[in-house]
C-alpha cells in the first residue's frame, strides 16, 4: 500500500511540475489569432486561453499548489482569479497596460511559493495581497489577445478565462491534499507545495531573463 501510495504521489507531482514549467509552445489563441466577435467566439476563446498558453496554465496551477495549505484555501484562487479581471479590463478598455507582466507574475509566484515553503506564520491579507497583485499582471497579459473587442464578446471572454482559472485552480489544490495528505506528514505537505511553486516562478523568472539577455546581445 505504501508503494502504491508513493507512485501516486510521484506521478501527481510529476504531472503537475510536468504541466506549471513546461515552455511555451502554442499559440495562446484558440480562435486562431482572430479576434472574437460573438459571445459565442468570446466565450470559447476565454475558456481556452489558460489551457493553451502553457506558460498560463502553469501559473494557474502554481496558484492552487500554493493555496493548498493555507486557511483560505479556495478564496485565494477567487482574489487570483478577480485580480486577471481587473488588469485585463484596465488593458483592453482603459488602455492602461502594466509592465513587464511576465516578470512580475515569475516574481510574485516565486515569492508565494517561497512563503509557503518557509513554513512561518504569514498572515493571511499577506498571501491576499500577493495573489491580487499577481492576478493583475496576468490579467493585463491576458488582454493583449482580446484588444479591440466589443463589449459583448470580451464579457464572454471574461466568463470564460475566469471560470476555467478557477476551476483549475481548485482541481489542484483537491488533488494535492488527497496525494499528500495520504503520503506525507504535516510538516513537509506545505513545504512541498511552497517548493514545487517557488521552483515554478524561478523557471519563468530565469527564463523571462535569459530571454532578455539574448536579445541584447
Amino acid at each position: 500500500m505504501t508503494r502504491i501510495r508513493n507512485a501516486i504521489k510521484t506521478a501527481a507531482v510529476s504531472g503537475i511540475a510536468t504541466a506549471t514549467m513546461a515552455i511555451p509552445a502554442f499559440a495562446h489563441h484558440p480562435m486562431g489569432g482572430e479576434l472574437p466577435s460573438t459571445f459565442m467566439a468570446g466565450l470559447l476563446s476565454g475558456i481556452g486561453h489558460p489551457v493553451i498558453g502553457f506558460d498560463h496554465l502553469a501559473f494557474i496551477l502554481a496558484v492552487g499548489v500554493a493555496s493548498a495549505f493555507l486557511a483560505n484555501r479556495f478564496l485565494m484562487p477567487a482574489i487570483f482569479v478577480a485580480g486577471t479581471m481587473v488588469g485585463c479590463v484596465l488593458y483592453s478598455l482603459g488602455g492602461i497596460q502594466l509592465p513587464m507582466t511576465e516578470f512580475a507574475i515569475a516574481t510574485s509566484v516565486l515569492v508565494i511559493g517561497g512563503l509557503v515553503m518557509s513554513g512561518r506564520e504569514i498572515a493571511p491579507a499577506v498571501f491576499a495581497i500577493l495573489f491580487a497583485i499577481a492576478g493583475l499582471f496576468h490579467g493585463s497579459a491576458y488582454a493583449g489577445e482580446i484588444l479591440g473587442a466589443e463589449a459583448t464578446p470580451l464579457a464572454a471572454y471574461l466568463m470564460g478565462f475566469s471560470l476555467v482559472q478557477y476551476g483549475l485552480a481548485a482541481l489542484a489544490i483537491v488533488v494535492v491534499r488527497e496525494v499528500w495528505n495520504a503520503t506525507s506528514s504535516l510538516a513537509t505537505q506545505p513545504r512541498l507545495a511552497g517548493a514545487v511553486v517557488a521552483g515554478v516562478g524561478a523557471t519563468f523568472l530565469i527564463e523571462n531573463v535569459e530571454s532578455v539577455l539574448f536579445a541584447a546581445v
